[in-house]
């Protein structure tokens, strides 16, 4: 059982070494701060959190990394809390969960908050559970979801769980950070339909029929044979994985088990593909890109003399199409101006 210290928290900035040696040493105190800090927008905050990042980076990688995701009302928070116990409390694993809230378009905060989720598994030593709000950000994470998840592998969590907001069409990015997807339906709810994508299911690594008790359970084994069905006609994925279906309840427990040995295989099984140093090196290159993407657009709202604010405007009383003042704005960027 890992020891958890408990310094006394002071208000101010600690020092990029104190935030490493404080996550180093499993302090999760220390860790949400850290946490804060990289998510901080401030430009003040950016050197440092990028030298906690580089600090953390050498010790990070050693993690499960795991993607929860599902429509919403399938009770994915539920269904994580109950795996999340299992390991805790049988297995003796640590976990760390970073659960993305939907944000409040007014006050750009968490809708949820934290503390209505995961209660039970909140209070183990073993688990550290860190909901955000996603502020508008596309694909169901949380802009700085993938360092959050490199400093929780660098405190020594052995295994990190991403929840997403919920499943759409634009809600991808979680696929590009994690080892394994789980995609969390629900049986006799419309999710047969809803679901039933091509483009959803060819990311998802297995399924898992939620809510499989009572006088669901029945139709939950039903939905589970047809989302059999309809992988089983598709060919494999390009790791050669066949995503399994099981039907399970956070409410029972039951099923929890199984599920558990499903994203067991598929570690496995992309280690001895070497599937998984592959995936992880694409996602290497994919951080980069993202990063320069919002490096290049924080540059332009730093620069007065970008035009940025008066070409918003211009857009905004239709006096220029959003095209061309996007174009404005590139041919500024590149001749330095």
């Amino acid at each position: 059982m890992h020891t958890i210290s408990k310094p006394s928290i002071r208000r101010n900035r600690l020092s990029a070494k104190q935030y490493i040696d404080g996550i180093l040493s499993r302090d999760r105190t220390i860790l949400a701060r850290s946490i804060t800090l990289i998510e901080s927008d401030l430009a003040s905050d950016q050197d440092l959190a990028s030298d906690v990042i580089e600090g953390c980076l050498p010790h990070s990688g050693r993690s499960r990394r795991i993607g929860i995701t599902g429509v919403p009302g399938a009770g994915k928070s539920t269904l994580l809390e109950a795996l999340g116990c299992f390991l805790t409390n049988q297995r003796r694993e640590t976990v760390a969960v970073l659960a993305v809230d939907p944000s409040s378009p007014i006050s750009r905060g968490s809708i949820l908050g934290d503390k209505t989720r995961m209660e039970r598994l909140a209070t183990s030593a073993l688990a550290f559970i860190r909901p955000s709000p996603s502020r508008g950000h596309l694909g169901g994470v949380a802009h700085r979801t993938r360092e959050a998840m490199l400093l929780c592998e660098a405190a020594g969590y052995g295994n990190i769980f991403v929840e997403t907001v919920g499943v759409g069409q634009s809600e991808t990015a979680v696929r590009s950070m994690v080892d394994s997807l789980v995609l969390i339906v629900l049986a006799g709810a419309g999710d047969e339909l809803q679901c039933i994508k091509r483009g959803i299911l060819e990311m998802a690594d297995m399924i898992a029929v939620n809510k499989a008790d009572g006088d669901n359970t029945e139709r939950a084994g039903r939905a589970r044979n047809d989302y059999a069905t309809v992988l089983h006609l598709w060919p494999a994925g390009n790791d050669g994985w066949a995503p399994p279906v099981t039907t399970c309840s956070a409410v029972t427990h039951k099923g929890i088990d199984t599920l558990w040995q499903m994203i067991l295989d598929h570690r496995a099984h992309a280690e001895k593909t070497g599937w998984l140093e592959r995936q992880r090196s694409e996602q290497a290159l994919e951080w980069m890109r993202n990063a320069l993407l919002h490096g290049i657009e924080e540059d332009f709202r730093s620069q007065a003399g970008c035009g940025l604010e008066q070409l918003q405007q211009d857009v905004l009383k239709g006096r220029i199409s959003p095209f061309r003042a996007a174009r404005t704005l590139l041919a500024r960027f590149r001749s330095g101006a």
